[in-house]
């Protein structure tokens, strides 16, 4: 059996056996069942799983801070500040505070002209997932059009302890209410080494990534 056909026989017992027909799911090489090889559900909780996506973050070179639901706006005011962001696009239904001395913009359809003039964008996530340091975003009025986080040069994401998960599959279904809708799926900010294999960020997307990680409680 070639590497082609196991996938494809692998493939073939997974959906089986996702639609109830285990009983003509194929016997796989070696033995194995129609099971998926792969972990559905994570093992680290609590505190170490935050820990664990902010170093992954990190490592894409996403900047990271921490705060509790009395601690986010502090948090939000001095990420822009030291940003020298004072143009801010947010989505329709953001709920998260945005300090007076910035010119918010609540997005209502803005054509990508108008985006490209702001300094930063902020919005919330629908789902992060801590082993592979990706933050979900599913177009919900607190994540707005795929446009906003696109455009501008620096994206600030605030994530709730309670939207973080451990692995891949775990955000899946966590995701199933949304996914008719465009997904955007963000690995650290925006890069490509397509040319001469040098490092240029802020090609596809914005060049700075930011998460505000909030405590249990917000």
């Amino acid at each position: 059996m070639t590497a082609r056909d196991e996938v494809l026989a692998r493939i073939r017992a997974a959906t089986s056996a996702a639609a109830g027909a285990s009983a003509a799911a194929s016997q796989l090489p070696g033995g194995d069942t129609a099971s998926p090889g792969y972990r559905t559900r994570g093992e680290v909780r609590g505190a170490a799983l935050l820990d664990l996506l902010a170093d992954r973050l990190k490592d894409y070179r996403a900047r990271v801070r921490r705060a509790t639901s009395e601690t986010l706006a502090a948090e939000v005011d001095a990420a822009l500040s030291a940003r020298g962001a004072s143009r801010v696009v947010v989505p329709p239904a953001l709920r998260v505070p945005i300090p007076d001395w910035a010119q918010v913009t609540v997005d209502t359809g803005l054509p990508a002209a108008d985006l490209d003039r702001f300094d930063a964008v902020v919005t919330r996530a629908a789902v992060a997932i801590a082993e592979t340091g990706t933050i979900v975003l599913d177009g919900s009025e607190d994540q707005g059009r795929r446009a906003i986080t696109l455009v501008p040069d620096y994206h600030l994401c605030v994530v709730g302890a309670d939207q973080v998960v451990h692995l891949v599959p775990e955000a899946v279904g966590r995701l199933t209410a949304s996914a008719a809708r465009p997904l955007t799926w963000i690995s650290g900010p925006s890069a490509t080494s397509d040319i001469e294999l040098e490092r240029v960020e802020g090609v596809h997307g914005p060049r700075t990534l930011e998460v505000i990680l909030v405590a249990p409680g917000c």
